[in-house]
């Protein structure tokens, strides 16, 4: 549906304003006022005032009666209340206004009816089901003496008591049902500003999260950038501190110093090339899911380790958070192995499934003891990232040597009603 073809918004016109009528309210008395006074400005122009000189005088009594009810009706309609808690002078207003309202009977049956319902919700709005009551009372009662002081038959005046009464119940009812939907309307909004504000503070709480995050990740990364970029700058500068002292009494000394502060920068700006290819985002170059991992594999390769980079299955539709633990757990398990195992060849594998995906490295290394496989080698924090996202851990470390670190995250399908757990060959 277009735009164009939408209905119109028509809750302002029986919406609840203040100490006001609803629009749709307002309309309905000023309409019975307007076609009261065209209804008199037909009759006269038709003859209307000889059939009134012939009327009875009590008939006329009435009629004027009636009409003097109307202008007063319009006079005080602007300030009559519409709320419970009004002072007494707006009560007085009220109840004046629902006497003025019985003494229309005899202009027109549709003026009647008009104001009967306008009267009734005002009851309503100021005295509550109590005013409604009183004032069905008040049109049986006026209703039947209107027609049995001139006469008229019975029946009449009870049919039109009941027709009256009935108007003027409908009528509250009506009214009490817009003032019960305007409380839930209240109570609707109330509970989506309670839910925004809740919104908000989440999406702060997140960005906080995100921030501490941020921070414990940068931290640890520069304790490991210390020690091991900060060992080589370490070595290095002894290296060319030697080479300075030797370069005249022991001039080969110090050509050797200088070879191996070559062969140390080298290997530092290889360990900090491997930093900075690590902090990549894991959309590397366009590029996501296993095409991602095995261009971070690849950025490893090299310095004589052997990495071979297995996949198998189709990438499902991962969560941002789970494809981000992937990319971390092989970033970890490479990193690893490289620094502390002295493995020279590393098995990255990669298996995708429907409901999940597993990331395992695994190296032929020196392998890890008991302290490490509970909370060194940085797994404890990976350990948090996988139970964020429901997933599951595992670290093992044979006894003839290597390590294996496994970590598999659910996909979106296959995240619905599944714990997080944690599970490790020697403790994680």
């Amino acid at each position: 549906m277009t735009k164009s073809d939408a209905l119109p918004d028509l809750s302002a016109w029986v919406a609840l304003r203040g100490n006001r009528p609803p629009r749709a309210l307002n309309l309905l008395f000023w309409m019975a006022v307007l076609t009261t006074l065209l209804m008199f400005g037909v009759g006269f122009l038709s003859g209307g005032v000889a059939e009134l000189r012939e009327m009875d005088p009590l008939l006329i009594g009435y009629v004027v009666a009636s009409v003097v009810g109307l202008v007063l009706s319009c006079a005080l309609w602007p300030f009559l209340p519409w709320s419970p808690r009004t002072s007494w002078a707006g009560r007085t207003a009220t109840v004046f206004f629902l006497l003025l309202s019985l003494g229309t009977m005899f202009i027109s049956n549709h003026t009647t009816f008009l104001l009967v319902c306008v009267a009734a919700m005002n009851a309503v709005a100021v005295f509550g089901v109590a005013g409604l009551l009183g004032y069905a009372v008040l049109l049986i009662v006026f209703s039947m003496t209107a027609i049995l002081l001139p006469g008229l038959p019975l029946l009449v005046g009870v049919a039109l008591a009941i027709g009256l009464t009935m108007l003027a119940l409908l009528s509250g009812s009506v009214y009490v049902a817009l003032l019960v939907s305007a409380q839930r309307a209240e109570h609707t909004r109330e509970l989506l500003r309670e839910v925004a504000r809740a919104h908000e503070e989440l999406r702060r709480h997140a960005d906080r999260v995100r921030e501490l995050t941020v921070a414990e990740e940068r931290a640890r990364m520069s304790r490991e950038m210390h020690d091991s970029t900060g060992h080589y700058l370490t070595a290095l500068t002894i290296s060319l501190s030697n080479a300075l002292r030797f370069r005249t009494a022991r001039p080969e000394d110090a050509w050797t110093e200088v070879e191996q502060a070559r062969e140390l920068a080298r290997e530092a700006l290889t360990d900090t090339r491997r930093w900075v290819r690590a902090l990549r985002p894991l959309r590397l170059e366009g590029r996501a899911g296993t095409a991602a991992m095995r261009a971070m594999a690849e950025s490893f390769s090299g310095g004589g380790v052997r990495i071979d980079f297995t996949e198998t299955g189709s990438w499902p539709h991962l969560p941002e958070e789970a494809e981000l633990v992937c990319y971390r757990t092989l970033q970890e398990g490479l990193t690893n192995a490289m620094r502390h195992s002295g493995a020279d060849r590393i098995e990255v594998e990669v298996e995708a499934a429907p409901e999940s995906v597993s990331v395992t490295v695994t190296d032929n290394g020196a392998g890890a003891g008991d302290d490490a496989l509970r909370s060194g080698f940085g797994l404890r924090g990976l350990r948090e990232r996988v139970s964020a996202v429901a997933g599951s851990v595992s670290v093992d470390s044979p006894t003839d040597g290597g390590f294996r670190l496994r970590v598999e995250v659910p996909s979106e399908t296959g995240a619905a009603g599944r714990p997080a757990t944690v599970a490790a060959g020697g403790g994680l």
